[in-house]
């Protein structure tokens, strides 16, 4: 267990590092702890090594002043958990995550923050998916793929992204002062 939590912790400090995250960032975590200990994702949940990851990410998050969302799996459509004051106008939805409806890391949250909503979703600045859970669609747009050295926890690989403003409208400077 010590091992998951340095890997986390590393994880952690990795994205931060290279996404250039700064306080009040949200980050988004997606996580199979089937993936993390060997199994098929979904197949065998577990709440004990759950606990671990969600602790070192939780302690190194709230030091850096991120906020964290993490995302329930697919039997409660993806939704997220997350501080109430994280998205304060966000609309509440009535579930509270299971270890087997909603997935185990969800379940920690849930169970540790000081005053858990569960939403349908939220626009992240970077985020994590621990054994492929597809975190992309609650990332705000452009998600760029972060490349992690430390990419695994136990047995789960880690994916990670940062998101970026979109370029939009006109035509770059130079190719306009060409034009004139």
């Amino acid at each position: 267990m010590d091992e998951l939590f340095n890997q986390a912790t590393a994880v952690m400090k990795e994205l931060g590092e290279k996404a250039s995250l700064k306080a009040g960032d949200i980050v988004i975590v997606g996580c199979s702890t089937s993936e993390i200990i060997g199994s098929k994702i979904g197949t065998n949940s577990s709440p004990d090594v759950a606990y671990v990851v969600f602790l070192a990410i939780y302690e190194y998050a709230k030091k850096q002043g991120w906020r964290l969302a993490f995302q329930c799996c697919e039997h409660l459509n993806r939704a997220i958990v997350v501080e109430r004051d994280t998205v304060p106008t966000a609309e509440i939805v009535n579930v509270v995550p299971q270890p087997k409806a909603g997935g185990s890391m969800a379940t920690q949250a849930y169970q540790h923050f000081e005053n858990p909503v569960v939403i349908e979703e939220i626009k992240a600045d970077a985020g994590i998916d621990i054994g492929f859970t597809l975190i992309g669609m609650h990332l705000k747009k452009v998600a760029v793929p972060v490349r992690l050295d430390n990419n695994k926890i136990g047995e789960a690989t880690v994916l990670a992204a940062r998101t970026r403003p979109k370029f939009i409208g006109g035509i770059r400077a130079e190719y306009n002062q060409e034009l004139l």
